[in-house]
């Protein structure tokens, strides 16, 4: 049992004694937790620098709408909530993160919302857990996060690879590919998504011919796309970050059928802007979560180029960026209290059950009510389960379509759990 499993055990016996308590006629004692300053201090820890750093937009401008959202409804506990942005970086620069978690945690963040990959999640996520404060990430996807020993401080609005593994290799075998290629980082975020993906598309009766890993940060895959065609695959699935821009063209060097590439969330990107655009052309690839509300992206857009003038062109996970600060103001809300300790013991429960509410408003109007609440965002229902992972997901099927580099939603696979 990990340690946020005990602590939710204990949580289910409390609330067990409070309801008979409740029943006796005698009112259950209020939580005590450690004191807040009042103001919600929120920290980011996000890739502007590094192989993610495509990922960067649109998870910053997420945060910026989320938080104009929560201080124009009022802010949290009466007061706007504060932010402060510090660069994560990669796995090949694996000191930055842990130096920028430590200059939030000194400024008395109450929380981290961070990091986008999960290899650097690993580099903090003891640093900031076990200084009580809730860490939060909108794209960390590794399945081994999911047992972290993180004293219950630790959450994903994301879902578990094994989740899109799941989706990525029956997609690939429902195209009728039979011998598939595999090239994936060497990292936790790679390996995961390899394993799960791997074992689907055995199970489905394909075979992974090739399975070649390389390290974070590589930029010769000459060798490696060798192997792959030499070892007969007419398929690739591509996990990657930045690197995909160096195995694409190594891929069209030797003639491969670029719309047998599948990309996942860590490289599907917008290639309009490279010369080998068209070659991706019926390429097809996962994302956690469905089709994002057109107006929200609007928004977020119309934000991002006020703030820094600059045109956003990903959206990939900024709903789950949005939503992991809305389910950070709201915790910190119900709990009258904007701690670490009392974020995280009210994370659960404004995910979960009670009144359906979909903006900041009208959540802090049901928790001045005295009402439960259970919101639900622009990435899906969340509802956080033992482990902080997202037991309400979906993933995306995206293919590009007309030469233009970009890809275009084509369906969204429902999952009820990641387990």
């Amino acid at each position: 049992m990990s340690a946020f499993s005990a602590k939710r055990v204990l949580g289910t016996v409390a609330a067990v004694a409070a309801t008979a308590i409740a029943l006796s006629g005698c009112a259950a004692p209020a939580p005590t937790y450690a004191p807040g300053d009042g103001v919600l201090k929120l920290g980011g820890v996000l890739p502007l620098t590094g192989a993610l750093a495509f990922l960067s937009p649109p998870e910053i401008a997420g945060v910026d709408l989320a938080i104009k959202d929560i201080n124009e409804a009022g802010g949290v506990l009466g007061k706007p909530v504060e932010w402060a942005l510090e660069d994560s970086s990669d796995g090949d620069h694996a000191e930055v993160a842990p130096a920028s978690a430590t200059k939030l945690l000194a400024a008395g963040v109450d929380a981290i919302v961070g990091a986008a990959a999960s290899g650097v999640t690993r580099n903090i996520i003891d640093q900031i857990t076990k200084a009580k404060t809730v860490q939060i990430s909108m794209s960390n996807t590794a399945p081994d996060l999911s047992e972290w020993a993180d004293g219950g401080y630790y959450f994903r609005t994301a879902p578990s690879d094994l989740l899109q593994g799941g989706v990525v290799g029956n997609l690939i075998v429902k195209d009728g590919n039979e011998n598939v290629g595999v090239i994936f980082q060497d990292t936790a975020y790679g390996q995961g998504l390899e394993k799960k993906a791997a074992a689907v598309i055995e199970a489905a009766g394909a075979t992974v011919v090739a399975a070649e890993a390389f390290p974070e940060g590589e930029s010769n895959f000459d060798t490696i796309v060798d192997k792959v065609i030499a070892a007969g695959a007419d398929s690739v699935l591509v996990i990657s970050y930045d690197e995909v821009k160096k195995i694409v063209p190594a891929l069209q060097k030797k003639s491969f059928d670029g719309s047998k590439i599948y990309l996942v969330d860590g490289n599907l990107a917008n290639f309009s802007d490279q010369a080998w655009a068209g070659y991706l052309t019926g390429a097809q690839g996962t994302l956690p979560g469905g089709e994002t509300d057109a107006a929200f992206k609007q928004r977020a857009a119309d934000l991002y180029q006020a703030n820094y003038g600059k045109e956003l062109t990903e959206f990939a996970y900024l709903a789950e960026s949005y939503d992991a600060v809305m389910l950070l103001a709201l915790a910190a809300q119900q709990a009258g209290n904007d701690s670490g300790e009392a974020i995280m013991n009210n994370m659960t429960s404004v995910s979960t059950g009670g009144e359906k509410v979909k903006t900041f408003a009208d959540g802090l109007a049901a928790i001045k009510a005295g009402k439960d609440i259970d919101y639900e965002g622009f990435s899906g229902p969340i509802e956080f389960d033992a482990n902080g992972d997202p037991t309400g997901a979906s993933i995306g099927i995206w293919k590009y379509v007309d030469g233009s580099g970009v890809s275009a939603l084509q369906s969204v696979v429902a999952g009820n759990s990641v387990k």
